[in-house]
């Protein structure tokens, strides 16, 4: 039997199609087929055949296909093997008990110590899923200091995609103790210089978990964080895709050791034609990687963004500003000035945007900035957002005491009560209280008023 009989080709003999339709009159018969097929003296015919075995999703065929895997799997061809191995892993997921009952999973094993390195990497990947969906729970197969030894020689042999199955293996791997660590990373290192981003990826992945054993090794681990940044830099030079997949996995990088690439903040400095997931992206690390002693550049840079044309990203360039601010207290005064002359501006959505996020500094910085309330004030009328307006309204509420016409300012607000979102009535109904706790004599009126607002006229249980 050819493999015309399970794939359609084309005239180059290219293989694009597979039947794998199975009529009830003739099951029979591909089961002797398959059977047959896996006895062919071509591996490549047999390796097909234990392909097309993993695609029959029938479970009273499967049963019957579980001898010619067997033999599959001490296939002499490499091929076969590597083939049969993924063959386990389908077959797992249609029948996980006869998996185990057959031994499936024992050889699956022994292949970890196969001479062939895409074949330990195959195996390694069929176990893998294996574990995931087990429903006990608990690993199938424990890794041990010699299988790590071997995962690691076929490191050095295997495709692209071998590698990154061999290293998300280890990476649920625990040494046994630092030098074990050790010895992983030295071997594992090499990798980041790979070509392909995903193996780059997985063996920063391994690297960063080991780090966390290698805590003692001060010396060792800021090695390690000198040859982790260069990867990682060059992985933003690749197209957008993998760009974004690159900042994702740095996002998570930066949070655990921003000294990693804490002298790399240029390259996360926004372009223009980036595509605005990657500019978001990049914005989010920026501000992570900010300190006192790059603030400056940082700003900068934020003060440009906040002068774009997409509304979005202008927007969360100005919440940057303010999450810096409070990131970096030494800064915060710098960083309210930059808020202050993005208001100059009196571009409405700016605006609003830097009105919600001094708040957010007020609150973090009480009684410290209070000289500019007067310039907030002045841009009231222009306020249309509710959070912009609700944050308005907390300010006035706050510093009601230094503001003289605080009460003005919120009757102001109570005048369409009932058109404002529910945010602005809840701080609306807090300021007017806290003016009143602060200014009894002269709000009276005002408090009975708002309060009279809030119980007998409002259907929002959560203002009443």
């Amino acid at each position: 039997m050819t493999d015309s009989k399970y794939f359609t080709t084309t005239k180059k003999g290219e293989i694009f199609e597979l039947k794998s339709e199975l009529n009830s009159d003739k099951k029979e018969k591909k089961k002797e087929a398959v059977k047959k097929d896996c006895e062919d003296s071509n591996p490549l015919i047999r390796a097909l055949a234990v392909r097309t075995m993993g695609c029959i999703r029938v479970d009273k065929i499967t049963e019957y296909l579980c001898e010619p895997l067997r033999k599959c799997l001490k296939d002499e061809d490499p091929y076969v093997r590597k083939t049969a191995a993924v063959c386990v892993a389908k077959l797992y997921d249609i029948s996980a008990s006869m998996v185990e009952d057959q031994g499936f999973l024992d050889q699956l094993k022994d292949l970890l110590s196969d001479s062939n390195p895409m074949v330990v990497a195959n195996a390694v990947e069929a176990l893998s899923e294996i574990n995931e969906a087990s429903v006990s729970g608990q690993p199938l197969v424990e890794m041990n200091a010699p299988t790590i030894n071997k995962l690691l020689t076929a490191l050095n042999e295997c495709t692209e995609w071998g590698q990154v199955f061999i290293l998300d293996a280890l990476s649920n791997y625990s040494p046994r103790d630092a030098r074990e660590a050790h010895s992983i990373c030295e071997r594992i290192t090499p990798r980041l210089a790979h070509a392909n981003a995903a193996v780059v990826l997985s063996a920063v992945k391994v690297l960063m978990k080991l780090m966390e054993m290698l805590s003692d090794d001060t010396e060792l681990v800021n090695t390690l964080s000198r040859k982790l940044a260069p990867p990682l830099v060059t992985l933003l030079s690749a197209e957008p895709e993998v760009q974004y997949v690159a900042l994702r996995n740095i996002n998570l990088v930066v949070q655990k050791r921003p000294d990693i690439l804490k002298h790399e903040m240029k390259v996360f400095f926004v372009k223009y034609n980036d595509p605005i997931y990657v500019k978001l992206e990049k914005l989010d690390i920026m501000i992570r990687l900010a300190s006192q002693a790059n603030i400056a550049q940082v700003l900068g840079e934020l003060k440009e963004y906040a002068t774009e044309v997409d509304v979005d990203f202008v927007r969360k360039a100005v919440r940057a500003i303010g999450r810096c601010a409070i990131k970096v207290e030494p800064s915060a005064e710098r960083c309210v000035s930059t808020l202050l002359e993005l208001i100059q501006t009196k571009v409405n959505y700016v605006v609003q945007e830097a009105i919600v996020v001094i708040k957010d500094i007020f609150r973090k910085y009480p009684n410290k900035y209070e000289s500019i309330i007067s310039t907030l004030c002045e841009n009231l009328d222009t306020l249309d957002e509710p959070e912009a307006r609700a944050s308005m309204v907390w300010i006035v509420g706050e510093y009601a005491e230094r503001i003289d016409n605080a009460d003005e300012l919120l009757d102001s607000f109570l005048e369409g009560f009932y058109d404002e979102n529910a945010q602005v009535q809840l701080q609306l109904l807090t300021a007017v209280v806290k003016l009143f706790l602060k200014r009894p004599a002269d709000t009276q009126e005002l408090v009975q008023h708002v309060l009279s607002l809030a119980t007998q006229d409002s259907d929002n249980p959560d203002l009443r």
